[in-house]
């Protein structure tokens, strides 16, 4: 009876391991920044390690079409600017998820919240570098769409749902194109 009582335990372990190991990973072996590819967009921050691909021109307003995008990487909202382009870049992208989708995609914005002012956000779009800095970061309520849309300018907004694990609230931060 101890044996299989403690095949379970070993099992059970197992399994917490390989699911939750991408998000013990962040922290205990941080990923080396990308080599910028010369096509499409990336984005990586030094601080906090996250880096992905963004997937361009993606309706934040369905649900279906952004889910599908953030399993390929990170979002840029459809009706904003891109890097190289005049206006507000709106990015976002999951901290967290459902257990199962958690460590195979959902963790690219997991450590945003510990972004501070002059923090250093990079974006290549085929291959030119784009330097921002962190200006200001709040959260707010979904329904406060306005901290998005009403930017103007050359800002880049980078959102994603806080406190990590919920949808309550979303977390945005906002940086400023530095000089390359």
């Amino acid at each position: 009876m101890n044996t299989i009582g403690n095949l379970c335990i070993a099992i059970s372990l197992s399994f917490f391991i390989y699911l939750f190991y991408p998000i013990l990973a962040i922290y205990l072996f941080p990923a080396p920044a990308p080599s910028p590819s010369s096509k499409g967009i990336q984005l990586w921050i030094p601080k906090i390690h996250a880096s992905g691909m963004v997937v361009p021109n993606v309706d934040p307003w369905k649900k279906t079409e952004y889910e599908l995008a953030l399993r390929h990487g990170i979002a840029a909202a459809k009706g904003f600017a891109l890097p190289s382009e005049s206006g507000p870049i709106y990015l976002f992208a999951h901290s967290s998820g459902l257990p199962w989708e958690l460590t195979r995609y959902n963790t690219v914005f997991l450590r945003l919240g510990e972004l501070e002012k002059n923090d250093e956000i990079i974006l290549w779009r085929d291959g030119r570098k784009y330097d921002y800095r962190v200006i200001d970061k709040k959260e707010v309520s979904p329904t406060q769409i306005d901290e998005v849309t009403k930017v103007t300018g050359d800002i880049l907004i980078i959102q994603t749902c806080t406190p990590i694990g919920t949808d309550w609230k979303r977390l945005l931060v906002y940086a400023v194109l530095t000089e390359n």
